[in-house]
């Protein structure tokens, strides 16, 4: 079994769980743990991402419906010519200005 420390417990809460313990026969320590018992049998609520929490908030207001335009057919590429025989290929500028220098 584990030992369990609360520290900086208020005066009144104290009182208060002491109170609580001797009206069921039973020792502070013994009432906090089944307090501790009761509390943590409940199920856990399972963690909504902050998409789902946000529609929720504002699910009261109505949804909004956008409308979708329509999409256009998708443009062809333009057409690259090859380059006539004899004539030369585009080069990149470094390659082009280290033939004119040497």
């Amino acid at each position: 079994m584990a030992t369990l420390t609360i520290r900086n417990l208020e005066d009144p809460l104290k009182s208060r769980l002491r109170l609580r313990a001797a009206a069921r026969n039973r020792s502070m320590e013994e009432e906090a743990r089944q307090i501790l018992r009761a509390a943590l049998q409940e199920p856990a609520v399972p963690a909504q991402d902050l998409g789902t929490r946000i529609r929720a908030r504002f699910a009261v207001f109505g949804g909004v419906e956008l409308p979708i335009a329509p999409r256009e057919p998708v443009r062809q590429p333009p057409a690259v010519a090859e380059p006539a025989p004899g004539q030369a290929k585009h080069e990149p500028r470094a390659q082009a200005e280290g033939k004119r220098r040497g």
